[in-house]
Parts: structure tokens; C-alpha cells; sequence
């Protein structure tokens, strides 16, 4: 990666008129601001649409675009909705938080009358589109079959040729208006995105993309591809086993993820061809891909399904550098691959990180505990690495001075070159936040990133996630007025003098 800096916002988290971020004119505005900061990167969270507890890293689809971040102004423009319609969608009552349960009626009866008023050449676009993108249509069957079986779990759907994957009972169902509809959003999402990311691009932005390492259970592809995953029976345990996290510095007994594990050798048989199919597409979405969990590939923890708490589990080996090999035979950029290896450090994974050559992350939170020389600490970073002063599941950096204990607090702010009593000051000018940024910038990471809760100074109610909790979670939103208050010039010097 080329030396610079960069901001983390989630699309979803932009100002605008419509209860969330969207695809419009506020996504080009804030690119415009990066670029006066002098930033080169822009890093997002997974654009696939909210599962669980409103979490994007729990989809229907690993591949299929949230159509929530659709611009409802553009589809007035391509003459498919009216000015009156696009009133309705705008939502006034809070513009800092997100309300799913709104966004989710609004936007789908928007979308409805949109597809109503497609012509035969849109029609004929998406239809392009479906034969070009072999994702779109297993979402588009899934989708369908959900609308015909009901809005169960796959594997408790009581029609048993649908939900077995029948060729013949799945192939009727593209004779289904739905699956067209399906099909239409699909194309609208990537249609606008590719757009946007065109004109974000041409003012020397880069995205930086998510790619969650597991997929849910309850989804277009494990439906379509079970024999790619430890299924179970489905009438008990649907999967053998599922994914999460050991106990970790988040959550004293680990993470239950519930995601179904990959059978690697399965994926090995086939040149993990899905697992090709899934980073090229997420390539075609941005410029560098973050995956989430990184590890996994070194090795992964595995838990019975069923298990009430990930504390009970087993560390399993993944599929190695094998998998980056079979990349580069078939001539996909691993170059553009960001490794999320946070958690516990372990020799097989750090020899892992150092054989795969990708970049890993680093976190200046975990990065204080006086009588360490933690690797978190900047002046131990290297080059080949993106440096952060927290991640989308931190808290802010105000509110995390304001919640560590007293040690790590007067570590860090010495260590920052801190003086003065008022650390707990926040704003967009906090002299304690600055003088944290500042050093992550000072460092030898090629990337340094920080959330923009942080460019703002705000505290713990603007946190994104709080791992192991689930609600309160991923409607964090900003301001106009928000963002206006950063002070582009600040950063566009610090970008100037630590040659970012």
C-alpha cells in the first residue's frame, strides 16, 4: 500500500435525508473532504445488507449488495419513482441513529414501485446483469424461494424439493416475478455503487472494503453450496460445528459467532473456486479488501453447535498459504488484501503473516499496558502494516480514556507527548485525541486509519459495536454539521508532514 492516511465511516453512518448514508451526493461531499484532508483512503464496513441484530457481518449473502444504501434522488432520476415518493422515504425524527425496523418497510415498497416502472431496456440490463454475475441469481432464487417457503430458516422449509436444492424445483422458481425483482435491486445497487466509486476514485480516494470470513447459516450460500460447509442434521443440529473466538481482551467467554464452518477440503477439491468468485467480485466493489478475521486461514476455533458460550472449543487448521497460492495461479492480486490479524498472537500465525507477505493491522488501544513492549505500541510498528487508533469494535478514543484504567491512561498520554489536565476533552480540536492521532501518524505503518468518531472527538454513544452484545449495535450516524466541524486543515498537515 502507498504510505497514507485514511478515515473510517461506514456508508450507512452519512449524513442525508433518508434515516441512513446512501449512494448519493453526501458519499461524493465526504470523499471531497478526505481529499482537502489530504487522506488517500477511504475504509467502509461490508456493504452486504444487516442480518442479525442489524449486523452487516450477518447476511443473507456474502456477495449481495445492501439495498438500503440505494439513492432513492437517482432513481427519480432514471424516471422510476416521483418527487412525492421520495419525500416519503426521508426520515426526520433522529439523524444520529439509524431505525432499521423504518428503512426496511419504506425502502422495499420504494424499490417495489421502481421495479413497476422499469422498461423493457432496464429489463434487458438486468437480465445482462444476471448472466454476468452468478451470484445475483442464487440471490435472487433465495430471495424468491423465501417469498414462496415463508421467511423461516432454509432448513425449516416445508417444501423439501426447495429446500433440498432440487435443480428442477429451484429453476421454476425464475419463472416467479419475484425473482426478476430480486434480480432489478441487485443490478440498482451495483449500478449506482460503480458510479459513485467512479467519481470517489477520480479525487484520489481509494475504498477500502470488509469481507467477513464466515457467512451465516441462514443463507444464499450455504443453501445453494451446503457442501461446501460441516452440515449437521437438519432436523437437529443443522451444522457439526460453529465459528467464534476464544475468550479474548472483548469478552471473557469468547464470541458465539454460530456461523457454519467451511469444509476445507472440499473448497481444496475444486481450487476454491468459490472463494475466488467471492474476492473478485468484492474487488470489483473496492479498491482493497480488509478480511475480517484473518486468521482463520492459519487457524480457527470451532465450537459444537449448540454450545451456549465459545469457551469450550478447539483450534483447527485452515487452508494456509495453499489458498493464496491457488490466487496467484489463477492471477488475482493478493496485493490488495488487508489481514485483520488482531486477537491472541500465536507463533503458527505470526509465521503465517510472514509467509503470506499481506499486511496486517494494528491497534493502538490494545497497545498500553505499562510493563509491556506491546507490538501495538508505534514505534514498534513496520512498514507493511495499517495502523489504527481503534476499529469499527473499540470504543472511541475519548471514551476510552475515559474507561481505561489509570495506568493505561497515563501511559498512553505520556507516551503521546500529552501534557495538561484536561485529557477528558473532547471535540473535534480535543487536545488529548490530537496528540494520540498524531503519534499513530508519526509511525512507519504505510496506512494509518482512524474512525471518524475520533476526528471528532466523541465519546462512548457513538461507539459502532460492542463485540459480544446484541442491541445498541451498527446505527451510529453523523451530521452534516458533524462533519462540517472537522478541521480539514489540521489534517491536511499532519498528512503533509509525516508524508502521508
Amino acid at each position: 500500500m502507498k504510505r497514507g492516511g485514511g478515515v473510517l465511516m461506514h456508508i450507512a453512518s452519512l449524513p442525508g435525508p433518508f434515516g441512513i448514508g446512501v449512494f448519493g451526493e453526501e458519499a461524493i461531499s465526504f470523499a471531497k473532504q478526505l481529499s482537502a484532508q489530504g487522506m488517500r483512503y477511504w475504509q467502509v464496513l461490508p456493504f452486504s445488507f444487516p442480518g442479525m441484530c442489524d449486523s452487516p457481518y450477518q447476511s443473507f449473502s456474502a456477495f449481495a449488495g445492501n439495498w438500503l444504501f440505494i439513492d432513492p434522488r437517482r432513481l427519480m432520476k432514471r424516471g422510476l419513482v416521483n418527487a412525492g415518493e421520495v419525500v416519503n422515504s426521508e426520515y426526520n425524527i433522529n439523524k444520529w441513529r439509524i431505525d432499521y425496523n423504518f428503512l426496511r418497510q419504506n425502502r422495499e415498497d420504494l424499490l417495489r414501485k421502481a421495479y413497476g416502472r422499469a422498461d423493457e431496456d432496464l429489463k434487458s440490463k438486468v437480465r445482462e446483469f444476471l448472466k454476468e454475475s452468478s451470484w445475483a441469481d442464487e440471490v435472487a432464487l433465495y430471495l424468491t424461494a423465501k417469498s414462496v417457503c415463508g421467511q423461516c430458516a432454509w432448513w425449516d422449509w416445508k417444501d423439501e424439493a426447495i429446500r433440498d436444492y432440487d435443480k428442477k424445483a429451484v429453476a421454476a422458481l425464475r419463472d416467479n416475478d419475484e425473482y426478476m425483482y430480486h434480480a432489478f435491486v441487485q443490478y440498482l445497487f451495483c449500478d449506482e455503487w460503480a458510479q459513485i466509486k467512479h467519481e470517489i476514485n477520480k479525487l484520489g480516494i481509494s475504498i477500502i472494503g470488509d469481507m467477513p470470513i464466515y457467512v451465516s447459516g441462514d443463507s444464499a450460500d450455504v443453501w445453494a453450496h451446503r457442501e461446501q460447509f460441516k452440515m449437521g442434521d437438519l432436523k437437529k443440529h443443522v451444522f457439526s460445528k460453529v465459528a467464534g473466538v476464544p475468550p479474548d481482551y472483548f469478552c471473557e467467554d469468547g464470541q458465539l459467532w454460530g456461523n457454519p464452518i467451511y469444509d476445507w477440503p472440499k473448497h481444496k477439491k475444486d481450487g476454491y473456486s468459490w472463494w475466488m468468485r467471492r474476492i473478485e467480485e468484492n474487488y470489483k466493489l473496492y479498491d482493497i479488501v480488509r478480511i475480517d478475521h484473518f486468521r482463520a486461514f492459519s487457524s480457527y476455533w470451532e465450537v459444537e453447535d449448540g454450545a451456549k458460550t465459545a469457551r469450550k472449543g478447539e483450534w483447527v487448521k485452515g487452508p494456509g498459504l495453499e489458498f493464496f497460492e491457488t490466487m496467484d495461479k489463477k492471477g488475482i492480486d493478493k496485493e490488495r488484501l488487508i489481514a485483520e490479524d488482531l486477537g491472541e498472537k500465536t507463533p503458527d500465525l505470526e509465521e503465517f503473516m510472514t509467509l503470506s507477505g499481506l499486511p496486517g493491522m494494528r491497534v493502538m488501544q490494545f497497545a498500553f499496558n505499562p510493563s509491556d513492549d506491546s507490538s501495538y505500541l508505534p514505534h514498534n510498528y513496520v512498514a507493511n502494516c495499517v495502523a489504527y487508533t481503534g476499529t469499527h469494535d473499540n470504543n472511541t478514543l475519548l471514551g476510552w480514556l475515559w474507561e481505561a484504567n489509570e495506568h493505561e491512561r497515563k501511559e498512553c498520554l505520556k507516551y503521546c507527548g500529552f501534557e495538561g489536565s484536561n485529557w477528558g476533552d473532547g471535540g473535534t480540536h480535543s487536545a488529548s485525541c490530537r496528540a494520540i492521532i498524531r503519534t499513530l501518524w508519526m509511525s512507519h505503518a504505510d496506512c494509518a486509519i482512524i474512525p471518524v468518531q475520533d476526528m471528532l472527538g466523541y465519546g462512548s454513544d457513538t461507539r459502532m459495536n460492542t463485540p459480544g452484545t446484541v442491541s445498541g449495535n451498527w446505527i451510529v450516524r453523523f451530521s452534516k454539521e458533524d462533519l462540517d466541524s472537522i478541521d480539514n486543515e489540521w489534517y491536511r498537515d499532519l498528512n503533509r508532514l509525516y508524508r502521508r
